[in-house]
């Protein structure tokens, strides 16, 4: 019996203790989202106010004063309430998930070790297939690699065995290759976890682009729920989950719960999947192209990314959240306007031209007329200028800016984040 199988070991179930011993797992996966959430928010939120980088601002601090339609406390309470939301139809997925549980490892490990050796069975007719003589390589090699000759043969490794008792009685039995079972341990606690994360990434960009481009596409939908996400023009990190009740549990609840379900994830997987996802939705919100920030490096759907979607001229492109683009590449809806650097200086020059007149600051009716002349003419003038000449012209809008007032603290970090910023910061290549 040269394809007999060798068979799978025993085994018995055993609790799961707790990462920590006072919390069950079920409930540290809906905690971990949130501490993270706040976590990186604060964070990103220490760098705003003693505004660490100004070099790598999407906006000025002058935008974020003047041009979100919503206080912070309200983004504040609104996140709360999807969180509690969110926290309590965790609590519902976990009554009727099954409980942890260990002690199957070698089991499950051994049957992937069988997938192996099934796998090998192929190998003689791809070999007879490319012209090769199986049993004539497994000849060849039998004396000096016998492992290889087994695998060439089709997995036949008659002298591997093992002593098993069944029944009561002592009988002997196929036993695998070592290398079977290294590559077996491999696809148990790499290959597989990192599939299963994959496909809940699938998941998760799947949803979320297609309700949310409905949204979009749908009137009532826009006006009635996702309107409230877009009175941020100008986000920031702990805005991320600024949403209305139902979007947010429909979009990010319900998404992320999916894709554990359907990828098969365990408790503790899911762990790394709901906290990761969640951090990567906080720093496509950040409104900073940091080049040293890892999340903006690995996927191209970034914060400039996804701060062109939340622009007056970006809406309706740019739907992809919160991994990669592909849904957007595949069916064009990734912004085709070219280079944004225009378009962002625009938006900061008014916002500073507001921000001096609420300070009381007077603004010269030419100053202002000529800004707003130059601006309006921005869109057209930016794609048949060349790149030398708009960042000339941006350096003359930011100088007849810093001449309106003398605001030393604001003002200065506007002006440096202007003059520091190059049109390649945003990420987004002309292409687009």
């Amino acid at each position: 019996m040269p394809y007999d199988l060798p068979p799978l070991p025993s085994y018995s179930l055993h609790p799961l203790p707790p990462l920590i011993s006072w919390m069950p797992d079920k409930y540290l996966t809906l905690a971990l989202p949130i501490i993270a959430y706040w976590a990186v928010s604060m964070i990103f939120h220490m760098v705003d106010v003693y505004d660490l980088f100004p070099h790598y601002r999407l906006h000025t601090p002058a935008e974020l004063l003047k041009r979100n339609h919503v206080s912070r406390w309200d983004v504040f309470r609104d996140v709360i309430v999807q969180q509690i939301v969110q926290t309590l139809f965790g609590i519902g997925l976990a009554m009727i998930d099954e409980d942890a549980t260990y002690g199957k490892e070698q089991y499950d490990i051994a049957v992937w070790a069988q997938r192996v050796r099934l796998a090998q069975r192929a190998i003689p007719l791809v070999l007879s297939t490319i012209g090769l003589d199986p049993g004539a390589l497994a000849a060849k090699l039998s004396g000096s690699y016998p492992t290889a000759a087994g695998a060439l043969a089709g997995g036949k490794y008659p002298w591997l065995v093992q002593l098993l008792v069944v029944g009561g009685q002592k009988r002997i039995v196929p036993g695998f290759a070592p290398w079977e079972m290294l590559v077996a341990k491999v696809l148990y606690w790499a290959v597989f976890p990192a599939l299963q994360f994959l496909l809940g990434i699938l998941v998760v960009d799947t949803w979320q682009y297609f309700l949310h481009r409905a949204m979009h596409m749908n009137r009532w939908l826009y006006v009635t729920f996702h309107s409230r996400h877009h009175r941020l023009y100008v986000p920031y990190a702990y805005g991320a989950l600024y949403n209305h009740p139902f979007e947010g549990f429909l979009l990010d609840t319900l998404g992320t719960g999916l894709a554990y379900l359907v990828s098969g994830m365990t408790v503790r997987q899911s762990m790394w999947f709901f906290t990761c996802s969640t951090i990567k939705t906080v720093d496509d919100h950040c409104g900073y192209s940091l080049p040293f920030d890892p999340l903006q490096l690995i996927t191209s759907n970034n914060a400039g990314y996804h701060d062109i979607h939340h622009q007056s001229w970006g809406i309706k492109s740019n739907f992809s959240q919160p991994f990669f683009t592909f849904w957007d590449r595949l069916l064009d809806t990734m912004w085709k306007g070219g280079d944004v650097s225009a378009r962002y200086e625009k938006s900061r020059i008014h916002a500073q031209q507001k921000l001096d007149r609420d300070n009381g600051l007077e603004v010269p009716s030419s100053q202002s007329d000529g800004i707003n002349s130059s601006a309006s003419e921005l869109d057209e003038t930016t794609k048949r200028t060349p790149v030398s000449s708009r960042k000339s012209s941006r350096k003359k809008a930011a100088g007849a800016v810093q001449q309106s007032g003398n605001l030393k603290g604001l003002r200065n970090r506007v002006n440096e984040s202007l003059h520091g910023k190059g049109g390649n910061v945003l990420g987004v290549e002309s292409s687009h």
